[in-house]
């Protein structure tokens, strides 16, 4: 209990530090973000990878750590996920490049022997998918921060009721970092994670979500682990199924997202963060007590049927508007990341 109080408190102060830190060198190096007109250096991402590491790292050396449960290789293979998805950064990686090399990263450590080698791949394929996902939920200020808070909370609830203090552990000082980070990204954010941070995070948690549902029934672990990502999900569900609709590329980005949508409903920035993590908060909430088994597994399908009730209703909202021709007195046009 001291050890993850302890492990907790250290990894926020020290991504708040070190996050405000990079900024400089990283927009000295260009390694930044237009939002709304104005550049955002992605240090926050090397921050919490960093802190996490370094924490997680620590409590094993100095022997004071809970038993890793895998939590060690989960790390070794979230760092490499980062620095794909740093590379992504600097060089605008395709998104099959990042999908392939987080797929390679989470076939190296899913637990097969639990799961089987068929759930097993479906869970590798569940893993880039929320990863991208989390990915895509960088484009608005404190909103990835605020999801991975809570969705490592749930993650580590539901490892700890599996006695997974390892996992639980992991996932417990991945939120302080983010929550670290979240104090220099609420809006307007001076930081933001990047395709380094906002991957290894939603990594971290996927894969954590799986160890923790390793050896359950197939359908019900697919219900859980959709309840504890239902905001990644109908963000992704949203996006995807709008671009189709609409002709465009899935790879091209737009302002087309949850986020973007409730901000022409009128919300303000660090409104539709902020409803957006209540959303996630219950999902989390359901799929928490349906792992521990608290509530029945029917209780699943009240999610779906929100998300889908989400996603109906916003995709009404129009974000597509005919092109405009750029003028040179106007300026360059706002460049949307690709999400």
């Amino acid at each position: 209990m001291l050890y993850g109080i302890t492990a907790a408190a250290t990894a926020l102060l020290l991504t708040a530090l070190l996050a405000a830190a990079l900024r400089t060198p990283a927009l000295r190096l260009r390694l930044v973000e237009r939002r709304r007109q104005r550049d955002v250096p992605l240090s926050g991402g090397v921050a919490v990878v960093l802190v996490t590491g370094l924490v997680v790292g620590a409590g094993e050396w100095l022997g004071v750590a809970p038993p890793a449960d895998g939590a060690g290789g989960v790390l070794v293979a979230a760092g490499a996920v980062a620095l794909l998805g740093l590379a992504g950064d600097v060089w605008r990686l395709r998104r099959r490049v990042l999908a392939a090399g987080t797929g390679v990263a989470a076939a190296c450590v899913v637990p097969y022997g639990e799961t089987g080698v068929g759930t097993g791949l479906l869970a590798v394929a569940w893993v880039v998918a929320v990863v991208l996902g989390f990915r895509g939920l960088d484009h608005a200020d404190g909103l990835a921060g605020t999801v991975g808070v809570v969705t490592a909370f749930g993650v580590a609830a539901c490892a700890a009721v599996e006695l997974m203090d390892g996992i639980a552990g992991l996932m417990s000082v991945l939120a302080a970092a983010l929550t670290g980070f979240l104090l220099h990204n609420w809006h307007p954010a001076r930081v933001a994670l990047g395709s380094c941070g906002s991957m290894s995070a939603g990594f971290v948690i996927a894969v954590g979500a799986v160890y923790a549902r390793a050896g359950f029934g197939v359908v019900e672990s697919a219900g859980v682990l959709f309840a504890l990502t239902a905001v990644v999900g109908a963000d992704a569900v949203l996006v995807l199924g709008a671009r189709r609709l609409a002709g465009r590329g899935v790879g091209r980005g737009g302002p087309d997202h949850l986020a973007h949508r409730l901000r022409r409903l009128g919300l303000t920035a660090p409104g539709a963060s902020l409803l957006l993590g209540i959303g996630a908060l219950s999902g989390m909430l359901v799929g928490v007590l349906a792992h521990a088994g608290h509530i029945r597994a029917g209780a699943l399908w009240w999610v779906a049927g929100g998300v889908l009730g989400v996603v109906f209703a916003l995709s009404r909202v129009p974000v597509y508007g005919p092109r405009r021709s750029a003028s040179p007195q106007v300026g360059a046009p706002l460049r949307v990341r690709n999400g």
